[in-house]
Order: structure tokens, then C-alpha cells, then sequence
């Protein structure tokens, strides 16, 4: 379907007045025909394999920026998970890996590079262990890595040995970071129902089941469907306002695909698929808070906050699946605190819980993101956290995370400030009631019935 002239017109204003951006341009590079049993040749096969598919990545997505003038805030790359691409490797290893891919991904200007991660929802090869163990330090030690584990699917259950493991790993990854207020944990992000094709930080991995190379795009735009919403009459009825919700998102995605393909055609590689999540930033009016407002709450966390969120959610999906036939990642309305200006402030007055969130998670993309918690809050209680979202994940057969910062030193009442996109993080109350013996019973916590839909 060809682009009109009434789309790049409207394409123009959407992003000199409404903050529109195209969040990010992921290429996912295979890393399976990388491996050796000799480190150095592993390292080495990685290094020449990034740096020589990903060569071009920068500058043919700035080409495109200044061709159609719409930014793409961020170029990233994602590769296959570490701890299947370096099976057979220990702790030390793997961090050594993530400093080459660190280094890699220096040298060719990327923003984050996705993908030192574990699949592990129904239990543990020796690499998965060896990788998660690295997490902390790796993350230390690097300014581009991210990483990502899967602990729960619908098929599998959730493997509460590796939700313990990760409650500590993110204890761990705070007092490793602790000189940069914990900023590991914002590079870490627990999984249930993990996507493959996710080109959002710090989710991002090149999956298995993907090509050698392929280009991913994820949009962004709450500024644009706040619009859509401010402009409604405060009588539209909730049909009639959930089809300029998706009337919205269609636009963006259109403009979305036709920037991810640019992106792509110029490096001679496949495109793969759109993710049409709304993904706010720090800025005024670029918040997914402040479309929620904008139907009629006076504030986030008023009752009716997660109803206007799902339909917020169902409507950009709506729309992003009549713009496109190739939707994929996470796809949805991200509530990330820190990174919303609307989040930010409901935060800081009181409006808002982790409990809330926690259930505004049932109907949205993710989870608890970007959620900073007093540096004293124990693992198990943040396993605990990670339990939760998994079995909101699991028993409704979607994606959902937790990004938790316990910040050294930071208790209620305090902020931190990350800068750029990951914002500032007002320090969130969290239940301290001890849940050890809940958390330390392990095993397989047995998939819910839905799974078994064969």
C-alpha cells in the first residue's frame, strides 16, 4: 500500500509537534555459526560477525533520519541469547564475551546491543547458569550490554529455582552499579512469555527461530494519540473513542513499517516486524500516563485506570494489526515509571502503588518497569515480584517483566536521576513481609490448565 502525501504531511506534524519518533531500529544478528569450543576463536568469530553485518546499521538509519526527517531515537542491535551461543562456557567467559560485544557495539555507534540472556522456563543447561551468575558483573563493566531472562511460560510453568536465582542476581546487579545509583538494574529485565522478536532494550534478543539478519522497528507516539484524545468531546462514548485510538496507531505503524524497510532495504537485509507499543519518555507530553488522564481520571490510580488502559491497549493493537501483517515484539502501551512524565509525578503524589501497577500489568505490555525500591528490600521479596508478574503472565498467556531497581542506599521518599530516556525514578514503597519460605520451596510451578490447548 503506498504512502499518500496526506500521511508524510500529517507524518510532519506528528513529529515536530507531538514528539512522534520511531524508538528504535533493532537489527538481530544469528550468532549460531559463531561457535567454537576455544574462546578466543568465539570471541573473535562474534566480534567480526557484528561489527561486519552491522557495519552500515548507524548510518543508513541516520540516512533515512535525514531523508524523511522523522528521528529514530535509538539504533540497537539484539543477538542470539549468550548462553545458547557460548554453551560449554563459565562465568568469567561470558563476561569476557559481553566486553567484546560491548566493545563491538562501541565501534559502530550503537546505543544498546540486546541478547546476554537465558531461556530457562522449564530449567537450567550448565550455560544458563553460567551466564546468569555473569549478569551483575557483566553488566558492571559495560555501558551498552543489556540483558534479559525468561523464568515462566504458559507451555512450561515457572521455574521458581531461577526466580529465586534472579531476586539475588538483581541484588547483586544494584550493589555492582551502586556508584551509578544501580543503573545495571535498568540493563536488567526479568521475563514470562519472553517474544523473539522484541527490539526494545533491555528485552531485546535475536531468537532461534529467527533469520541470520533481519531488521526490526518498534514505534513510539503517546504524544500523538493524546492528541486524538484531548481532542474528543468529553461525551464520545468509549467505541467511538477507541476507534481514534486506532485510527492513531494505524498512522504511526504506516509510518513505522515504511522507515523499518527503508532501514532495511538499505542494508540489503530482511525486515521482520513493527512492535506498535507506545513507549513514553521523560518529555511533556509524550506520556502513557497522560492519555489515561486525558479519558476522564483526574490522575493514574484512580479507579477506572486499568479499564482505560486496556482499552488504550486493545485499540493501538487494533490498529497496528490493520497497518501491518507483520506485528510482532511486545506490541502494546508500555507503563515504564521512570521513563513517563505522567508516571513520574502520579508517583511522587501518591497515586499510584506497585499494587496498581501490578495490576494494570494484567492488561498491558509487560510489567513492573523501571520501578526503583528502597536499596534495603531483600531478594526474596523481589523474586517475590518476579513470581507475581510471571503468574499474571502465565494465566492470561502473555508477555510480562519486571524491571526492579533497589537502589544502595535510597528509601522512600528519595529519587534518582538516570538522565536521557530512562528519566527519573522516585523510590516506590514495597511490601517487606517475609515470603522466604514461599520463594526457597523451588521446583516447577506447574503451567496453568490454558497451556494445554493442543
Amino acid at each position: 500500500m503506498p504512502i499518500s502525501l496526506e500521511e508524510i504531511l500529517e507524518t510532519i506534524r506528528m513529529t515536530e509537534v507531538e514528539h512522534f519518533d520511531i524508538r528504535t531500529v533493532t537489527m538481530g544478528i544469528s550468532l549460531l555459526d559463531c561457535r567454537s569450543d576455544d574462546l578466543q576463536r568465539l570471541k573473535t568469530n562474534i566480534y567480526d560477525k557484528v561489527t561486519r553485518i552491522a557495519a552500515e546499521h548507524v548510518k543508513m538509519a541516520r540516512k533515512v533520519e535525514s531523508a524523511y526527517g522523522i528521528s529514530i531515537a535509538n539504533k540497537r542491535l539484539a543477538v542470539t541469547p549468550l548462553a545458547i551461543a557460548a554453551e560449554g562456557f563459565y562465568k568469567e567467559d561470558y563476561i569476557e564475551i559481553a566486553r567484546v560485544l560491548d566493545k563491538a557495539a562501541d565501534e559502530l555507534g550503537i546505543d544498546y546491543l540486546g541478547g546476554f540472556s537465558a531461556l530457562v522456563q522449564k530449567g537450567f543447561t550448565p550455560g544458563d547458569r553460567q551466564l546468569i551468575q555473569a549478569i551483575p558483573e557483566a553488566l558492571a563493566s559495560t555501558e551498552h550490554i543489556c540483558s534479559s531472562v525468561n523464568v515462566a511460560s504458559t507451555k512450561a510453568g515457572m521455574n521458581m529455582e531461577a526466580i529465586r536465582m534472579m531476586g539475588e542476581i538483581v541484588k547483586e546487579t544494584a550493589r555492582a552499579t551502586a556508584d551509578r545509583d544501580a543503573i545495571g538494574c535498568a540493563k536488567l529485565v526479568v521475563f514470562a512469555n519472553v517474544p523473539e522478536d522484541n527490539p526494545f532494550i533491555a528485552g531485546a534478543f535475536h531468537g532461534v527461530s529467527e533469520p541470520d539478519v533481519v531488521v526490526n522497528v518498534g514505534i513510539s507516539g503517546p504524544g500523538v494519540v493524546l492528541r486524538a484524545v484531548r481532542e474528543a468531546e468529553e461525551d464520545l462514548d468509549f467505541s467511538a473513542l477507541a476507534d481514534r485510538i486506532r485510527a492513531m496507531a494505524f498512522k504511526i505503524t504506516r509510518a513505522g513499517i515504511f522507515i523499518g524497510h527503508e532501514v532495511a532495504r538499505l542494508q540489503n537485509v530482511p525486515f521482520g516486524i513493527v512492535d506498535i507499543s507506545l513507549a513514553p519518555t521523560p518529555l511533556q507530553g509524550d506520556s502513557v500516563a497522560d492519555i489515561l488522564k486525558a479519558m476522564g481520571l483526574e490522575d493514574v490510580g484512580a479507579t477506572g485506570t486499568t479499564a482505560a488502559l486496556a482499552l488504550l491497549n486493545d485499540s493501538v493493537k487494533r490498529g497496528g494489526l490493520m497497518a501491518s501483517s507483520h506485528v510482532g515484539g511486545l506490541s502494546g502501551a508500555f507503563i515504564p515509571v521512570s521513563e513517563d512524565a505522567g508516571m513520574i509525578e502520579a508517583v511522587k503524589k501518591g497515586h499510584i502503588s506497585i499494587e496498581k501497577l501490578e495490576a494494570m500489568t494484567s492488561v498491558c505490555s509487560v510489567g513492573l518497569d523501571m520501578v526503583a525500591i528502597p536499596g534495603k528490600t531483600p531478594a526474596e521479596v523481589i523474586a517475590g515480584m518476579i513470581a507475581d508478574e510471571a503468574a499474571i503472565g502465565i494465566t492470561n498467556n502473555k508477555t510480562t517483566a519486571v524491571r526492579a531497581i533497589p537502589v544502595p542506599g535510597k528509601d522512600v521518599g528519595d529519587s534518582v536521576d538516570y538522565g536521557g530516556l530512562l528519566g527519573e525514578a522516585p523510590i516506590m514503597p514495597v511490601s517487606q513481609l517475609s515470603n522466604n519460605i514461599f520463594i526457597r520451596r523451588g521446583g516447577r510451578f506447574p503451567a496453568p490448565t490454558r497451556g494445554a490447548n493442543n
